[in-house]
């Protein structure tokens, strides 16, 4: 598209050879970013931004860019009028000085009134330059900004990069913008596709970049490429009678190994399904970057969905090269699935006591038992004995399957190669699930454990690694978290939340830092570290930030608790009566702070001359034993129940009596009542605090 008068639209092709499609997403935001604040910094009015990229390119698209900068007009200060001009009005040095410093002329100053006093002040225009003037320092600047998690050097330019950079389109409307960078010259050649394309593709305007590459067979936008490859799988899905399993994470990161995208299907020995499918299915993905195929009854076929990045005239030879590829792999996992299973997966156990999971925690045997045990504390905790048994069994077992041969090689199946071989050996089926279970969920989206022996080893493992991390020191500090203790945190919460385990996470801390000889400063410092993470993930649940530290502070750290509260609380936070009752919590508050010494340590109701004081002392006496049941049995429509009869009361005794009378003995029994009605209010937490 062509730019209005006086605009123009500029381009900018990084041309390298292929770099990891991992490292592409991450740059395209950080380009964008970099791309807008120069623009911005230097006064280069436009409309917006694109960023594009494929495994050869990363390029930007800025639409509308002003060719001229915009003017710069600045005021400056000077000394005070007082001091800038003599009796006569002639200018003294400190203005003559002033007007040199800015470069301007004495009779150009003027006065500015600021809080009553007047200054000169100069007014200091900048013309705005030609924006293709600019442009050649600000594109390679752009381009040096870019980071990567791995850069490399490739020639004598001192430059690092992603991959070498081999071309460089810049252009401004139809105009070279004339740099250098890592010894390679922009210009208006661009490269078309490697196989399909052009070697040389000239671009006589920006107008013209997309359009260009899409002639030489490279679709540059990111999301059109996506479309292309849905499109085309789903045509292909038609072909084999199967339904494609389309993994987001795998999409996107074949969406950055191909220029233009043309899915092909293949096939593979049925007697490769007699493998757990989630070893085939990783496999495919992990070394392959293949799609998994199954039957419209969700049965997983002996078929692939691949991703080329050639239309050859015959997929056929395409497909076939690819199916010998996977033949190897999966040969090789058929090979590792016999092996594991020539001993039971309890042999494994002791091999676990040569394996260190840190240097300071000591072998992964070590933390296994050190599990077990926790676990069998929450079995107790929970009144959930009936499940010791399995539970004791699956905690001996979590960790078997990490030196099997099928884990070391693909390691995203740990926990699936436990449950598995545990059904081969003809462990309990629960036991066997809660070896798999133990690991969810695995990512804030994931499922989670759908019984409770694997949810109760999940739970111990965790909150056994946030103890025993803290202990040593290695607690989260900044974005540094390495033994990811705040996701630990956050699958506690989950789990809990989704099996409905009322678990106290502070009598479970203190039970593993008992074990592990943790001291009560470190305990506080865990507890924190916990209930922040929970008040996080009330609020991301949509939950106002007040109303989730006030549930926090009533159900202490049991956090299925905490959240039937803060349901409870959300449901009443907009009704007239709770607004009466935080109100009234504020006043109560400030008026036994400033009269804390007046106050009789019993209110007197034969002192009371006002309905409303024997009113409030009628509902709070009715009241308390309401409250202190609700909190006891945790019955928290109950107390949100009593809560609403207790409001109007307090309200009422505010409405219709003067707390500090002039009678000294009226004046105390008030404040006494107050105080009564304080304490009440305080078993629900800081109320005042919303």
């Amino acid at each position: 598209m062509s730019a209005p008068a006086n605009v123009r639209n500029l381009v900018l092709e990084i041309g390298t050879e292929e770099i990891p499609s991992r490292f592409i997403p991450p740059v395209l935001d950080t380009l964008a970013a970099l791309a807008a604040e120069e623009l911005k910094r230097l006064r280069i009015p436009f409309k917006e931004t694109q960023v594009f990229a494929t495994p050869r390119r990363i390029a930007l698209f800025a639409h509308d860019v002003a060719e001229k900068q915009e003017d710069l007009v600045a005021t400056y200060k000077g000394p005070s009028v007082v001091s800038a001009y003599d009796d006569q009005g002639n200018a003294t040095k400190a203005a003559i000085g002033f007007a040199k410093s800015r470069g301007v002329t004495v009779e150009s100053l003027k006065e500015i009134d600021e809080g009553g006093v007047k200054y000169i002040s100069a007014e200091v225009r900048e013309v705005g330059k030609p924006v293709a003037e600019l442009l050649s320092t600000v594109l390679p600047d752009i381009i040096s900004k870019l980071v990567f998690p791995k850069s490399m050097y490739w020639n004598d330019s001192g430059v690092r990069f992603a991959r070498p950079v081999r071309w460089l389109v810049a252009l401004f409307g139809a105009d070279v913008v004339p740099f250098q960078f890592a010894n390679v010259k922009s210009g208006r050649v661009s490269s078309g596709h490697r196989f399909m394309g052009n070697r040389n593709v000239e671009i006589p305007s920006a107008d013209q970049f997309m359009n260009k590459l899409y002639d030489n067979d490279v679709i540059l936008d990111q999301e059109k490429r996506r479309q292309n490859l849905l499109a085309g799988i789903a045509t292909l899905e038609h072909e084999i009678s199967g339904v494609v399993e389309l993994d987001p994470e795998l999409i996107d990161e074949n969406l950055y190994l191909v220029e233009y995208p043309v899915p092909f299907y293949g096939s593979f020995d049925e007697s490769f399904l007699d493998i757990p499918q989630e070893v085939l299915i990783t496999s495919m993905k992990k070394n392959q970057k293949y799609f998994a195929v199954r039957s419209k009854e969700g049965k997983l076929k002996n078929m692939f969905v691949g991703v080329a990045n050639n239309r050859a005239v015959d997929m056929k030879v395409i497909r076939e090269g690819n199916e010998r590829v996977l033949r190897s792999r999966l040969s090789d996992a058929a090979f590792f699935w016999a092996e594991d299973r020539k001993h039971p997966l309890a042999a494994n156990i002791e091999r676990l006591k040569s394996i260190v999971y840190q240097e300071k925690l000591g072998t992964v045997y070590d933390k296994v038992i050190a599990t077990q045990k926790l676990a069998l504390w929450l079995c107790n905790a929970l009144s959930h004995q009936d499940l010791s048994q399995l539970v004791e069994r699956a905690a001996l077992l979590s960790k078997a399957d990490l030196v099997s041969h099928m884990v070391y090689e693909f390691p995203e199946v740990q926990g699936v190669m436990g449950r598995e071989y545990a059904l081969l050996d003809g462990e309990n089926e629960r036991v066997a699930l809660a070896l798999y279970e133990q690991y969810l969920p695995r990512s804030s989206s994931d499922a989670t454990p759908t019984d409770d022996v694997g949810a109760i080893l999940g739970l111990a493992e965790r909150i056994h690694i946030i103890v025993n991390c803290h202990k040593v020191g290695l607690e989260p500090t900044g974005s540094q978290d390495p033994y990811a203790l705040r996701r630990a945190a956050r699958c506690i919460n989950e789990i809990i939340w989704a099996r409905k385990l009322d678990v106290d996470l502070g009598e479970t801390v203190r039970a593993s830092a008992s074990a592990s000889e943790a001291d009560e400063e470190g305990i506080k410092k865990i507890m924190s570290f916990i209930e922040q993470r929970l008040l996080v993930q009330l609020k991301e649940k949509g939950f106002e930030h007040d109303l989730a530290r006030l549930a926090i502070s009533v159900a202490k750290a049991r956090p299925l608790q905490a959240l039937r509260l803060m349901e409870a609380l959300s449901e009443v936070k907009d009704e007239a009566w709770f607004a009466e009752l935080t109100n009234a919590a504020v006043r109560v508050r400030n008026i036994l702070q400033k009269s804390s010494a007046e106050g009789a340590s019993v209110f007197d109701r034969s002192i009371a001359t006002k309905t409303a004081e024997k009113a409030l002392c009628d509902t709070i006496e009715k009241t308390k034993p309401l409250v202190d049941d609700a909190l006891e049995k945790n019955d928290w429509k109950g107390l949100t129940a009593t809560l609403a009869e207790l409001s109007p009361a307090i309200a009422g005794f505010f409405r219709d009596v003067m707390v500090m009378d002039k009678d000294e003995r009226v004046r105390a029994n008030r404040l006494a009542l107050l105080s009564q009605a304080g304490a009440l209010i305080e078993k629900v937490g800081d109320l005042g605090s919303l």
